[in-house]
């Protein structure tokens, strides 16, 4: 797997400064900055072009694809608006913390600085730009708008901010195939200012941070065990860096290659496609007592329903005319149903699929732990 040599190196801190820690600040290499000539396709053939080639080449030139170009590859679909950097820098408040007004890293910040680990781990690689989404928007007004009536507000008279931001980009020269998809390196997080108490006194923030891979054909997000913190608890973007590139070099994505592909070896009868739905829906309803002797399953009534019916109408992933369905297959079903779930819990509902249908195919072999869901 040449393609999925990952650098293990130690590298040296990062060194933002006061403006880049709320995103301001213009020499900011990722924030609408021109690279050198030599690392600018000539045409947008020529950056596809070098998406194509394979990351084995090792005389090619980097590429840093511009923040202002993006793929139309959402990973999110339902609950959210996609946007750019520009319109968080530019169009958006920061939140504080109320207490003693010390500012909260921005939406743009967590970004700029995922892309900055990214970049300092993968310095030979072709990193695309960002895709984000947003959504919960909070208004406001500006003081001087207090007392005017809603119908005579200017823009200038409104604030903004998102409550909810995820964003993930790809890095197409590291990739792998699995049953004929192709599965590109992706990055992302999530920030979610509803997990934090603005109202306190500044304290440590949470964000969420993944490295997987993302399957082109349909855009699912792959997350694994140790490619993915549920909750960087983080004082500033210095801490956040630091956290996020050893998540980059803990990373096996060898291994998690091979557990993907072990998925296609492994099938499911129709009795036990059957069976994995009903038993999901009852989960829910379980009592407390029994549902604690089961491994977790964090998927809703609506993820279910979405996967039944795709069974037999997903184009990519149906069980076609066989009515036997491999893992791999019935993993996509489950990593699809999730582009519906809310930002907060989007990330946390891959890494539940993952171990979901790893624990299943464990199950097919005998082991008792997630046997409930398919006997």
């Amino acid at each position: 797997m040449s393609n999925l040599k990952l650098p293990a190196a130690m590298y040296p801190a990062f060194q933002p400064d006061a403006a880049f820690a709320v995103g301001l600040n213009a020499d900011n290499p990722f924030v609408e900055t021109v690279p050198a000539a030599s690392a600018i396709p000539a045409s947008m053939e020529d950056a596809t072009a070098a998406e194509e080639r394979p990351a084995r080449i090792a005389s090619t030139t980097p590429v840093i694809v511009p923040l202002g170009v993006r793929h139309n590859r959402h990973f999110i679909e339902a609950n959210t608006k996609p946007v750019d950097i520009a319109h968080l820098r530019a169009d958006c408040v920061v939140p504080v913390f109320s207490k003693d007004n010390e500012v909260t890293v921005s939406h743009q910040s967590f970004i700029e600085t995922v892309l900055g680990a990214a970049h300092r781990m993968f310095p030979q690689e072709v990193i695309d730009a960002p895709d984000i989404v947003v959504s919960h928007i909070i208004k406001g007004r500006i003081p001087e708008a207090i007392h005017k009536p809603v119908n005579q507000l200017l823009e200038t008279d409104k604030t903004i901010y998102y409550e909810r931001m995820a964003f993930c980009f790809e890095i197409p020269t590291v990739y792998e195939d699995v049953a004929g998809n192709r599965l590109n390196l992706s990055i992302g997080g999530v920030r979610a200012y509803n997990h934090e108490n603005l109202y306190s006194k500044k304290t440590v923030e949470k964000f969420k941070v993944f490295i997987g891979f993302k399957n082109l054909v349909c855009c699912n997000l792959c997350v694994s065990t140790d490619g993915f913190k549920s909750e960087l608890r983080v004082m500033g973007v210095q801490d956040l860096f630091d956290a996020t590139l050893r998540l980059f070099q803990e990373y096996d994505a060898e291994r998690h290659v091979k557990r993907m592909a072990a998925m296609e070896e492994q099938c499911l009868t129709e009795h036990q496609f059957a069976q994995l739905i009903g038993k999901t829906r009852l989960y829910q309803y379980l009592p407390t007592v029994e549902k604690r002797r089961l491994p977790a399953m964090e998927f809703t009534d609506c993820h279910i329903n979405a996967v039944a019916k795709a069974y037999y109408t997903d184009e990519n992933f149906s069980r076609g005319d066989n009515p036997e369905i491999d893992l791999w297959r019935v993993y996509n079903l489950f990593t699809g149903a999730n582009k519906s779930s809310y930002i907060d819990t989007f990330l946390d509902r891959s890494l539940n699929a993952t171990e979901l249908i790893t624990g299943i195919g464990r199950a097919i072999e005998g082991d008792a732990e997630y046997r409930w869901f398919v006997e």
